[in-house]
């Protein structure tokens, strides 16, 4: 069974992408081993303190390392990805070893692959500028820009993502594409 890291780039408890993320945890459960990132306690990137890397930072490393692939879940904010989530792939694309003139890193060609729940704009920004960051970070991105999710009044007056019939056939059909990438 494939191990697959869900990165959710909201802090927001009852995020709409991490709702999202649960919904494809649900539908990937007989078939994947979901692991959930956790990384609020992440410093901000600082060369300065790279090596030897943060204890959080190395935890993260790690969990992302043992993983077959990355399910990255964006926000958009202001048309980008959110600030902490950037800081996480930062980190995470950081070489392991100062000396490293190949920057290898945990992600160097691991398979990634990207959604986006967000207003009108189905987060089409950030997941345009997730996109270039996973590429510039050697990433293999599956199905380009993934999935975009827009988010009706009712949602967010209640709170709660309702995944419809066509988001949820989309996710399907990113799951199933990307569970393939995973095999190969």
């Amino acid at each position: 069974m494939k191990k697959i890291v869900m990165i959710v780039g909201s802090m927001r408890a009852n995020s709409f992408n991490k709702q999202l993320a649960m919904a494809v945890q649900t539908m990937l459960s007989k078939r994947a081993e979901i692991i959930f990132l956790e990384y609020a306690d992440l410093p901000f990137m600082n060369q300065d303190i790279e090596f030897p890397a943060p204890i959080s930072v190395e935890r993260v490393r790690h969990v992302v390392r043992e993983a077959d692939g990355v399910w990255i879940f964006t926000p958009e904010y202001n048309y980008h990805v959110p600030g902490v989530l950037k800081n996480l792939l930062d980190w995470l694309s950081r070489p392991l070893v100062p000396t490293d003139r190949e920057r290898n890193s945990v992600v160097k060609g691991k398979p990634a692959t990207i959604c986006g729940v967000a207003g009108k704009s189905v987060a089409a920004g950030a997941r345009d500028n997730l996109l270039a960051i996973l590429k510039a970070m050697s990433m293999h991105v599956v199905g380009d820009h993934g999935t975009g999710v827009s988010l009706s009044a009712k949602e967010f007056q209640t709170d709660i993502l309702e995944v419809t019939a066509e988001t949820e056939a989309m996710l399907r059909t990113q799951a199933e594409c990307f569970l393939d990438a995973l095999e190969k």
